[in-house]
């Protein structure tokens, strides 16, 4: 049987590919703006987002992320790959810090930590 951390590599790209999803979407409902189905009407709202190009290809790389995914899953147990996952959220933190001026505070930080060292202990395993 071939060893988990084998598929290490695919799975970072499903972790990298999850992130990017995510700040193409945020990205996109930058431009889009707050969302007001009341008085747009839920299908112009629809196709106002949908439409957005940063949403389309954002949705794009969740499909991709998902297919690698899947990869993953028919390979490794899902103990093992999913919390792999949570590096996502270090990744879109990051970004967001750097790109998006977000506040990444001390707590924030802190858990980012024990995400990384959780992930850490997990792919020893």
């Amino acid at each position: 049987m071939t060893s988990p951390i084998a598929f290490l590599p695919l799975i970072l790209f499903t972790v990298l590919t999850n992130a990017a999803a995510q700040i193409m979407l945020k990205k996109g409902m930058m431009g889009v703006g707050a969302l007001d189905i009341g008085a747009d009407g839920i299908v112009s709202t629809v196709f106002r987002v949908v439409f957005n190009p940063f949403v389309f290809f954002g949705l794009s790389t969740f499909v991709i992320s998902m297919a690698s995914h899947l990869i993953v899953l028919s390979k490794v147990q899902l103990s093992y790959a999913y919390p792999f996952l949570s590096l996502a959220y270090v990744v879109v933190a990051a970004y967001s810090y750097f790109f998006f001026a977000e506040d990444v505070g001390l707590a924030r930080l802190a858990g980012i930590g024990l995400i990384v060292a959780g992930t850490i202990l997990i792919a020893q395993s």
